[in-house]
């Protein structure tokens, strides 16, 4: 009565026909991420030691966002500005230009931390949290830690040269995805093309986003610029088409033209010669599976996770989603109960298996009712 039943769930595919190739970046080491299925389109050296330089700033922006997040910090929380935070506003690093005594809300710091690239803002921004600067790079190598940045140490908060600041492009492209995921309201700010703070004390300064691809028609919206002697250039980039996300991070660029170019042309190359497939969102009705002596002769399922592929463009032959289970299968059911798995399949190899889950219960029919069923099997084999 009972057999493993392979169904062939047909998927809504399109796709669009483009060459496919591999290309070269001008970065000592360089990733690109399909952000919904997690698939890496390009990798360079993606685990090689970087100074993150100033890309260091987003793990600084999302230790305040968990922080407002959980209510332990406000928007419209005002800290002091103290003298090492407004001696870095002087010695021509990159500065929101804060004075010593100045009373700045954490709204405008972090402003000034993702638009002006600030450092004189971090350091008020660490220390209004923390105490100490040192104190808030613990916190920063902690989270990174449990967001499984595995070669990642901060050492401070904004990313100007120390040996102990380091990561990987890898692990600043795992950094950016929580940031993006977590924080979609304030990830909006990455992508803000300029901030005006109204300081004490003096005229109005507005300052420009240091990001290029801001500036360009290819839907970039964030992430971070960096920029050491002994790193060159860098950059953490993201961009949003038609429902799609892409993420690249590069490092060692060796101007800014190039790091401006190449970032373009990496995630170029994802849109072009990929394409994002979605099987199925979360918590959704995916398909339904064949109940025995059930009160109901099927059960829709779904999967507990959103499931997406990006594949080769012009490849959808090549990809099949196999919806599998030992049935009908017997009630009860249990609602979120697992009863069937998913497997996808790309060009003969499996690159996927997720279990499904009945989406309601199922009770079983009286005993009336399942010796009539009983019988109806025995003499014409339907169940």
């Amino acid at each position: 009565m009972f057999k493993k039943l392979i169904i062939f769930v047909f998927v809504n595919l399109f796709f669009f026909t483009s060459s496919y190739g591999n290309i070269n970046i001008k970065a000592r080491t360089a990733i690109l991420q399909d952000f919904l299925s997690g698939e890496i389109l390009y990798e360079k050296e993606p685990d090689r030691s970087i100074y993150p330089a100033s890309m260091t700033k987003i793990m600084t922006s999302i230790i305040a966002f968990d922080l407002i997040e959980s209510g332990d910090l406000r928007l419209n929380e005002k800290f002091i500005i103290s003298e090492k935070a407004w001696r870095l506003s002087t010695s021509g690093y990159s500065s929101m230009f804060v004075m010593i005594g100045d009373e700045v809300s954490v709204e405008n710091l972090l402003k000034g931390i993702i638009v002006a690239s600030g450092n004189d803002a971090c350091i008020a921004l660490a220390e209004g949290i923390a105490g100490t600067e040192e104190e808030f790079a613990i916190m920063m190598t902690s989270k990174a830690k449990e967001l499984g940045m595995l070669n990642t140490n901060f050492a401070n908060s904004s990313g100007i040269n120390d040996p102990d600041n380091y990561s990987t492009v890898k692990d600043i492209m795992i950094m950016s995805n929580y940031l993006i995921k977590n924080h979609p309201e304030y990830y909006k700010w990455f992508s803000e093309k300029e901030f005006t703070w109204d300081r004490t004390g003096g005229d109005p300064i507005t300052q420009g986003n240091r990001n290029p691809l801001l500036y360009k028609n290819l839907g970039a919206d964030g992430i971070k610029t960096g920029y050491l002697a002994v790193e060159r250039y860098s950059l953490a980039s993201s961009l949003e088409k038609n429902g799609r996300r892409l993420v690249a991070v590069g490092s060692g660029f060796e101007t800014k033209n190039i790091r401006s170019k190449e970032s373009s042309k990496l995630l170029t190359y994802g849109l072009t010669n990929f394409d994002l497939i979605e099987i199925t969102k979360s918590k959704q009705p995916f398909s339904s599976v064949d109940i025995w002596l059930g009160k109901k002769n099927v059960v829709k399922v779904y999967s507990k996770e959103n499931i997406y592929k990006t594949i080769k463009k012009g490849q959808k032959k090549l990809l099949k989603v196999k919806m599998i289970y030992d049935g009908p299968i017997e009630a009860p059911i249990k609602k979120d109960q697992i009863v069937a798995k998913l497997k996808i399949i790309y060009d003969q190899n499996l690159i996927g298996e997720y279990e499904l889950l009945s989406l309601t219960e199922v009770k079983k029919v009286n005993i009336f009712s399942r010796l009539l069923k009983s019988l109806n099997y025995l003499i014409w084999g339907d169940v």
